[in-house]
Formats: C-alpha cells, structure tokens, sequence
C-alpha cells in the first residue's frame, strides 16, 4: 500500500509528466461560428508591373470583423485549432471570386497564401486542385506563396506536392524571402517560380548601403536561377526607382494600393492600365 508521503510524490510527478504534454486548443466561438457562417473577407493587395504600371495579379489577405489584423486573425485560429478551415475557407472564396471576374479583371492572376500546416498535409494538393477544378478557373492564373518556414521539415513531401502542383499549371512562391532559417539550397531543390522578398529588407534600400547590397544581390540571385521577383512593402518612389533599376519584376505596397475591395481592385485595374497603355 503507498503511503500518503508516495502518493504525494506520484502526484507531483504526474503534474510534471501534464506540464510537458501541449495543451488542447481553447475553443473560440467566435471565430469558430464566423468560419462556419463563412463571415469572413477577402479583399486583394495588387501586384504591379513597376516599370509600365500594369497590374498582372493580386493577392488574397483574409479580413474579419472578429479580429481585424490579417496576422492576428491567424495566430487566433491556430490558438483556436481553427486554422486550417480557416485557410482553406479564404482559398475556396478567393479562387471561386477571381474565376468570376469580368471587364478589366479577366484573366488577372491570383495569390493564395498556404500555412506551413497546409502544404505539410497529406492530399492538400489534391485538395487545392479539386477547389481550383470546381472553381473553373485556369491553374496558370494561380500562384501558391508559402513561407520559407514552411521548408524546414518534410522537405521531401513538400516538394513532391509542389511539383504536383506545378505540374497541373500553378506557379509557386516563395514569400517573405530572406526572413526565414531555411537553407538557400531550397531555390534549386524545389519546384519554385518566385520569391518574394520581405518588406522588411526593402525599408531602408534608399538609405542603407547594405540593405541595398543585401536586396540588389537577391534579386540577382534570383535572376541567374530563372526565377521571378517579387518586392513587398514598397512605400516611396525611391524605393521603386531602384528596384525597377535592378530587374524587380512585381511589387506590392502602399505606393501601389493598399488591400481593395472585389470594387476597389476593378477600378483601381482599370485606371491603372489605362494610364499604362
């Protein structure tokens, strides 16, 4: 029989042994009956041709009134265990929106962001083929951006779904380029198309010689391994002048236009490419 001083030790122990095991997730109604009720947003950030003005695509950001920021709303569904439906809830609304549209958005191109945890799942790409089929909209127009941190294990798995993809006509991204820890080695061990690199590298190019050095060297990168590039956070005009100086293919940012409604992007395109032409 354990006496009262071994049961004690047991519980202590058993403590310990519950402190090591993660958590289960909080539920959060709120945000649970918002994915459910499908009371989230999709608005579009465009992706301008920095030389001629054009637009050639756009992103998708989630927005919700249940929380306002793109990033917070995220971590909340991941603390939620929600995230997944979150993710595919706004990759479902955006292909089946841009397969939609008419006038100066046809055949607009668009970018869906992939969370790590998407692309890791066994059949997410059999997944995103089936929505991008039922949507009926064209493979090509489809960009994939996942994260560098998205590389850092199962590399062989995520590969081989992104070549699948590939394969089927999606283009792949890599997003905020030059924030991770992956290795460099991905941009030729990978199905890539592009990087896109962070806002963060970007800020000071004007005024900081090495950020010039470090910014003006990766897109070079990029160019020798035939890959596109995209710039994110562009703010000023002298930051644009010298991306455009340094072969940047696409960027995005507040210069350009912030994220637009389905209305906002169809009439900031239209006046955009009129100006260009």
């Amino acid at each position: 029989m354990l006496t009262w001083d071994e049961i004690g030790k047991w519980g202590r122990r058993a403590s310990d042994i519950g402190a090591m095991v993660p958590a289960a997730p909080r539920r959060d109604r709120l945000l649970e009956a918002a994915i459910a009720h499908e009371q989230v947003d999709v608005l579009y950030q465009p992706l301008i041709d920095p030389q001629s003005g054009r637009i050639a695509g756009a992103e998708a950001l989630a927005r919700s009134s249940v929380v306002a920021d793109a990033a917070l709303l995220f971590a909340r569904a991941t603390a939620g265990g929600l995230d997944e439906r979150l993710s595919r809830l706004v990759q479902r609304k955006a292909l089946r929106s841009a397969a939609a549209w008419e006038g100066p958005l046809r055949g607009l191109g668009l970018s869906i962001n992939v969370l790590p945890a998407d692309i890791s799942r066994e059949g997410y790409d059999d997944w995103l083929l089936d929505e991008i089929a039922t949507a009926g909209i064209d493979p090509e127009r489809v960009t994939v951006e996942i994260t560098e941190s998205a590389l850092l294990t199962e590399r062989k798995q995520v590969a081989e779904r992104l070549s699948r993809l590939r394969k089927a006509g999606v283009r792949i991204a890599v997003d905020d380029f030059g924030t991770g820890y992956a290795s460099l080695a991905y941009l030729t061990s990978l199905p890539l198309d592009a990087i896109k690199i962070d806002r963060g590298l970007v800020a000071d190019i004007v005024g900081g010689e090495r950020d010039r050095i470090v910014v003006r060297a990766m897109i070079n990168l990029a160019r020798e391994l035939d890959l596109m590039v995209v710039v994110e956070g562009v703010e000023t005009t002298g930051q644009l002048a010298l991306l455009a100086e340094w072969g940047c293919d696409l960027y995005q940012g507040f210069l350009g236009a912030g994220a637009l409604t389905h209305e906002e992007l169809t009439r900031f395109v239209a006046a955009a490419n009129t100006e260009a032409a």
